[in-house]
């Protein structure tokens, strides 16, 4: 019965790793396919990359200098989930599940190396945590730093350093760890207000 068990687990393993890989290279293909093509184009891949991140936590700065006292808490959260997501979570699941990148095992175009393990994305579950606590507070402001973190992680696909499964774990990572954040946090505050 346990070797029954045990060969069924591995059959859906490997029919789910045969899936993500064929959904994995294709949509890379399709997007990578035209790095290089236009300069213009990888100049601004490259910049939304590796440079609108600090755009986005400098964006997160503003709001301590808006109204101090009013978004402390906001980004005090999204800090710590950005934190949760990216060093506990990802870190985690990159020292059991290591992934090598595209542009390391493909004949693919890239812009430029990163190095470690692709899966699951860092950036993406960095961002997408601070953009979920964000989108908590404020709806329009957290769909800007949404809209912002999805141009972060597709600009990564196509410059050939993450598979889109990799930003799709990472997105799903920092969504999660953003809700579970606000959700203790609105617990902490709400039974230190009770008397």
């Amino acid at each position: 019965m346990v070797l029954y068990l045990f060969n069924l687990i591995n059959s859906v393993k490997d029919f789910l790793i045969f899936h993500v890989k064929s959904f994995d290279n294709f949509i890379f293909n399709k997007i990578n396919q035209f790095v290089l093509r236009w300069k213009w184009f990888d100049v601004l891949a490259i910049f939304l990359a590796e440079f609108l991140q600090y755009f986005l936590l400098f964006g997160l700065f503003l709001f301590l200098v808006k109204d101090f006292k009013k978004y402390l808490r906001m980004v005090v959260e999204s800090a710590l989930a950005a934190f949760l997501a990216r060093f506990v979570m990802v870190s985690f699941i990159r020292w059991f599940l290591p992934r090598i990148r595209p542009f390391a095992i493909n004949n693919v175009n890239f812009l430029f190396e990163h190095s470690g393990s692709s899966f699951p994305s860092g950036h993406a579950a960095f961002f997408f945590a601070i953009a979920a606590v964000v989108y908590f507070y404020n709806k329009k402001i957290g769909i800007l730093f949404y809209l912002s973190s999805i141009l972060i992680v597709l600009a990564r696909v196509f410059s050939g350093v993450h598979w889109p499964s990799d930003v799709l774990s990472g997105m799903l990572i920092g969504v999660l760890s953003g809700l579970a954040i606000f959700k203790i946090s609105k617990l902490i505050f709400k039974n230190r207000s009770r008397p």
